[in-house]
């Protein structure tokens, strides 16, 4: 199994001639971290703040409990889709842009379909 970078990294897009068995599977690890959709609007409250955001301001907006919120951003920083920063005792979240980007080249099917 790959690891969160490898995944971002050997990603390719879904409109290539051929995939790679370990390209096939690195893409659908990023995939899988967005499977659930309050991962989804994690993902979104990141995109659509400016800069690091708050633990603590993560929690409201996803109706969810703390832990249970933790445990959504553990995994899209595992997917190497977020990265977590330690101030005192909160942790701070922010979108790895690089990431981001590779992801959305990865989705791009313009021109493949219809």
């Amino acid at each position: 199994m790959s690891t969160a970078l490898e995944a971002v990294v050997c990603c390719a897009p879904l409109a290539a001639s051929t995939l790679t068995d370990e390209e096939a599977e690195a893409t659908a690890e990023l995939f899988k971290a967005l499977g659930d959709p309050a991962r989804v609007r994690l993902v979104n409250l990141l995109a659509t703040n400016d800069g690091a955001v708050c633990m603590c301001d993560l929690i409201e907006p996803v109706g969810l409990a703390q832990p249970t919120v933790s445990h959504h951003m553990r995994k899209l920083v595992d997917a190497g889709l977020v990265e977590r920063e330690q101030r005192g005792k909160w942790a701070f979240f922010s979108l790895k842009r690089d990431a981001v980007e590779k992801l959305a080249a990865v989705a791009d099917l313009k021109g493949v379909c219809c």
